[in-house]
């Protein structure tokens, strides 16, 4: 699973809650944050709250101590740890601070999951005050991302690096977020890769109000439960994938595949062997899905696919233009028959 990069938010996906908040309420900070929110950046905000403990006395260890008292749901411990073990490159984007993620990581033991934390900076003075610093320093050029906040563009100073990073671009994404900042590095996603907003978050509601400018494959989730199921499921459909296409020969599909074309009005009746590799093409529109080990897929205008005595291709639309699909068929292994394949305009 090296070829898979899962990029969580930390903020109310990690953890349920906000961890600047978390502190600023635990902290009483409340009320001397509410007197300033409107009159400095967030980054610098936090640094001026951090600036108003140590004034009372309350060191970086008490602001650690405070921080370990933030909840982590279970199952997205257990998420973490999987993902880990099964070989996935996890990273962490968040607007927070390293000094709060690493704490908290740090005290529930998965710290070490992650590769790389891209956040906020901190560091202590010669004072001993803990300092919070801007990750986009504001001596910087400025990032021209109309999405994000002025300290951090989770696109252009980080998604486009990693991928830039990576060899011939082969990893695959799985990004999970629920805030507007995630939205941006949602939109770079590509064909291939897969988002996971956490539902009636403000991820998830841009992402519904308009599904046709994501690539990616949306899967909501709402619980620690279902982040930890909906995630390991997605990188054992990723596992699956990255198998059938690297094989003996590679599984180059030019030297590995024999192709079998046909129309969307046509029946296809012969014997192919399995594991198939299904690529549904509709107009500019492309889908792949692999036969066995496959649902019900949703992909910009196919619905979803069936297989059993036979496989129905289901659109959206109502329009009667034709479509073409690719069956790329690998070494014979079992064999299935497959009965006929059609278009369907009104899906039941």
């Amino acid at each position: 699973m090296a070829g898979t990069v899962v990029v969580f938010d930390f903020d109310r996906t990690i953890i349920d809650d906000d961890s600047d908040r978390w502190v600023v309420t635990e902290m009483g900070l409340a009320q001397i944050f509410n007197e300033l929110r409107s009159t400095l950046p967030w980054t610098s905000l936090m640094d001026r709250m951090m600036k108003e403990l140590h004034s009372q006395g309350i060191s970086a260890k008490n602001i650690a101590e405070c921080m370990k008292r933030t909840l982590l749901h279970p199952s997205i411990i257990a998420a973490i740890k999987s993902a880990h073990a099964l070989g996935c490159d996890l990273r962490i984007i968040s607007d927070a601070n390293k000094f709060f993620i690493e704490t908290i990581l740090e005290h529930h033991g998965i710290l070490g999951c992650f590769s790389q934390v891209y956040t906020n900076p901190t560091f202590l003075d010669v004072e001993g005050r803990l300092r919070i610093i801007p990750f986009h320093d504001s001596n910087m050029p400025p990032h021209s991302c109309h999405l994000c906040p002025s300290n951090m563009c989770k696109v252009g100073l980080v998604i486009d690096q990693i991928r830039g990073s990576l060899p011939e671009k082969k990893r695959r994404f799985i990004y999970l977020g629920d805030g507007s900042g995630d939205y941006c590095p949602t939109l770079k996603l590509e064909r291939g890769d897969f988002v996971m907003p956490r539902k009636n978050y403000p991820l998830w509601n841009r992402i519904c109000n308009n599904p046709e400018l994501v690539n990616a494959e949306v899967h909501e989730w709402s619980s620690g439960e279902e982040l930890e199921s909906i995630l390991l499921n997605l990188i054992k459909k990723v596992t699956v994938v990255e198998d059938t296409t690297s094989d003996s020969c590679s599984m180059n599909s030019s030297e590995c595949f024999e192709r079998v074309q046909f129309s969307g009005q046509d029946a296809l009746s012969q014997t192919l062997p399995l594991p198939l590799q299904i690529v549904i093409q509709h107009q500019d529109i492309r889908l792949k899905v692999m036969v066995p080990s496959w649902g019900l897929g949703k992909k910009n205008a196919i619905a979803g696919i069936r297989i059993g005595t036979c496989i129905q291709v289901f659109e959206r639309d109502t329009s009667h233009q034709p479509f073409v699909a690719e069956l790329l068929v690998p070494p014979p292994k079992d064999q299935i028959k497959v009965l006929v394949i059609r278009k369907l305009c009104s899906p039941t």
